[in-house]
């Protein structure tokens, strides 16, 4: 019985060292980022989405529909419905998505963060690499 345990225990750290050497770590993810953006609506997130896309700004954009945001604007406390852009771009795109988005959007000051990637999965951060 023990000998079985043994063997399982074995066969995940084996399993987990290999997940180790194809996750990427701070080299692979140098020069990737994730921006964050919020739009009104779902109908203008996927033009956001679709059009940094298209544009070649982003290599990939998620949609998240129902955020509440709570925020100070003009001297009064907002409280908005609005959908959010998770979009994973090569750092070197940055400015270029950030006047992107600025032009596209209907807001007067769109939202856009930018996060540095600090790993994740070689082969995902070499596809958005090369995306």
């Amino acid at each position: 019985m023990d000998d079985t345990i043994d063997d399982a225990c074995d066969d995940a750290c084996d399993e987990e060292a290999e997940q180790a050497e194809r996750a990427g770590g701070a080299e692979e993810a140098a020069g990737c980022l994730v921006v964050l953006c919020t739009a009104p609506s779902m109908e203008v997130a996927v033009a956001l989405a679709r059009g940094a896309v298209e544009a070649g700004l982003a290599a990939c954009v998620n949609l998240i529909p129902g955020v509440r945001s709570f925020y100070r604007w003009d001297g009064a406390i907002q409280d908005d419905a609005e959908s959010q852009l998770i979009l994973k771009i090569r750092a070197d795109r940055l400015d270029a998505l950030t006047r992107w988005i600025i032009a596209a959007h209907p807001y007067e000051t769109p939202e856009v963060i930018a996060l540095p990637i600090t790993g994740g999965s070689a082969a995902y951060l070499d596809w958005l690499r090369s995306s």
